[in-house]
């Protein structure tokens, strides 16, 4: 329950008053920030040919991706960990910066290079922005309050993964794909508006030595790992060819590289990613359901779109309406769990319950066929949205309440980290299993083909197979329905796993004190000042001269029951 803050002496140093209308102000920049970030990395999909055929970039059209994935992914960790150390409002005044001047530079981009490099300056602000947002909403809000805020959070990603194929279909056809970019410029800009004015977070200095070693070596690991599990989309090779000397010392490189990083993090005064965390049975359960949503989540939704243009005709836009009723499954869930949570102060349930309906739902996409009903195919991907729904936000919240407010940054950036090294992971292993199989059926296919008939296996668009004559035209959807349908079942153990973590994952009392809160953290240079909590649940950071335990040095096994307090 939230504590009366004794009224303040008398002091011309200035106090951070948030009250809920402006947590809430800040709250709309930062799901904008969100917003954006999240969006990036789907809505290229649909104007990929469209952008590569102008550009001139068709045999490595795959770096568009790869260059926006990759670096969200080395500044995830630094943006969580430098804001412990020195805050959070500046680092997401950069972040959301980088990423609107990036947007303008790759909507403004003449040759495929300025459109790559561009990507790339997008994801360094991209991967603040998904971070900072969640961290700062732990620094402001309570956990027992912070469901209702965390829910439409966790709606936001199922949203953007859906409706990024839809605008970015909508801009290519009726606008120009320099939209997919040119959009992100005012939401950009008001976000950062709201940011500058609202945002009046603490800034602090530490004498603590960053850990340069692990950032070198985490950025070595990380990006042989996502261009690894990439490799035939920016190489453009056609699957993963093990007698490739590249390929071998790519991975053989990358392995290095994370066996160092362990022993660097062992020692290092200020680790970058401490392994002291995975102590904590509550943070290491929860990162490990992230990793597995990861899997799940990004291979599920990366091949529906292909499936839908094949199997019924649809153009690029009309498929991403066929996808809707997932974003309508992630939304209803999120954020009814997130009110719930709010309530109730429960949330193992969620989880539990999320991750057995996700997992039943990719098992009843194994039984996709090319003339479904697409009002079935909708209730299959409503529930397989509503499953994951009840898990995005909810482990966040569970590793930010079980962890020292003063690596609440550090341990939002791992949970999120290893979602994507997930998602990446995943979608290489489902893909290569799809487009094994989908070579083999499509081979036996055109093999008995009459000669003259159109189209060739390895040159297949929609537009293509729509006008393939029959029996053909129905052989080739055959044959990716019947390649498609038994991947999934590869997803299925995988989220199964994840569902039996869940049951072990340890409800840990929702803390009563926003982050800032129990930190103690003051606005005044000398370090006088410590934050309080109004009766309003607005924060305050005055100069009291009782404050919170700064609890900086609190044991790992102990970690857990220090949130409690």
């Amino acid at each position: 329950m939230a504590t009366a803050a004794p009224p303040a002496p008398a002091t011309d140093k200035p106090l951070i008053h948030l009250t809920p209308k402006t947590v809430w102000l800040i709250f709309g920049a930062l799901m904008a920030g969100m917003f954006m970030s999240s969006l990036d990395q789907s809505i290229v999909g649909t104007a990929m040919p469209t952008i590569v055929g102008e550009l001139n970039g068709v045999e490595h059209q795959g770096w568009v991706v790869t260059a926006y994935i990759l670096a969200i992914a080395i500044v995830m960790p630094l943006y969580g960990k430098f804001g412990d150390l020195w805050g959070r409002r500046w680092p997401f005044l950069i972040a959301i910066g980088l990423f609107t001047i990036a947007s303008a530079g790759a909507g403004f981009a003449q040759s495929f290079g300025e459109l790559v490099f561009w990507r790339g300056v997008q994801g360094l602000g991209g991967g603040g922005l998904m971070i900072l947002s969640q961290a700062i909403i732990a620094d402001i809000v309570p956990a027992k309050d912070r469901g209702k805020y965390m829910g439409p959070m966790g709606a936001l990603f199922g949203i953007s993964a859906v409706i990024g194929p839809l605008l970015g279909g909508l801009f290519t056809q009726h606008a120009d794909w320099r939209w997919c970019f040119w959009i992100n410029i005012p939401i950009g800009l008001a976000a950062f508006a709201v940011a500058w004015f609202t945002l009046k977070l603490p800034t602090h200095r530490s004498g603590k030595k960053i850990d340069v070693a692990g950032i070198f070596f985490m950025v070595v690991a990380t990006s042989g790992l996502v261009l690894a599990t990439s490799w035939d989309s920016w190489t453009g090779n056609r699957g993963y060819d093990w007698s490739d000397p590249g390929l071998l010392a790519l991975v053989i490189g990358t392995l290095v590289a994370i066996a160092a990083f362990i022993m660097v993090e062992l020692r290092a005064e200020e680790p970058l990613l401490p392994l002291r965390l995975f102590k904590n049975p509550t943070f290491t359960i929860a990162t490990a359901i992230g990793l597995i949503l990861g899997m799940g989540m990004f291979a599920a939704l990366a091949f529906l779109p292909t499936f839908l243009q094949m199997s019924t005709g649809a153009g690029v836009t009309e498929s991403g309406f066929l996808l809707l009723p997932m974003m309508v499954g992630v939304m209803l869930t999120a954020i009814g769990s997130g009110l719930a949570i709010t309530k109730t102060g429960r949330y193992k349930v969620y989880p539990v319950v999320g991750l057995a309906i996700t997992t039943g739902g990719v098992a009843w996409l194994t039984q996709i066929t090319g003339d479904m009903s697409m009002w079935l195919f909708g209730a299959m991907i409503f529930v397989l949205g509503a499953g994951m729904g009840l898990v995005m936000q909810t482990i966040v919240l569970a590793v930010q309440n079980s962890v020292d407010p003063h690596e609440i940054g550090t341990a939002t950036s791992t949970n999120n980290f290893f979602r994507e090294i997930g998602a990446a992971v995943g979608t290489a292993l489902f893909s290569t299993m799809f487009t094994t199989k989908l070579a083999d059926n499509l081979a036996g296919v055109f093999a008995g083909a009459p000669a003259g008939s159109g189209g060739e296996a390895s040159s297949l668009t929609p537009a293509a197979v729509q006008a393939l004559p029959e029996p053909l035209k129905s052989g080739v959807i055959d044959a990716f329905t019947t390649a498609l349908a038994p991947s999934f079942w590869y997803l299925v153990p995988v989220i199964a796993i994840g569902f039996v973590l869940a049951l072990f994952l340890r409800e840990v009392k929702l803390s009563d004190m926003a982050g800032m809160v129990a930190r103690g953290e003051a606005l005044a240079a000398d370090g006088s000042g410590v934050a309080s909590e109004t009766v309003d649940g607005s924060v305050v950071v005055d100069d009291l001269s009782a404050g919170f335990p700064t609890q900086r040095d609190t044991a790992p096994d102990d970690v857990e029951a220090s949130t409690r307090r």
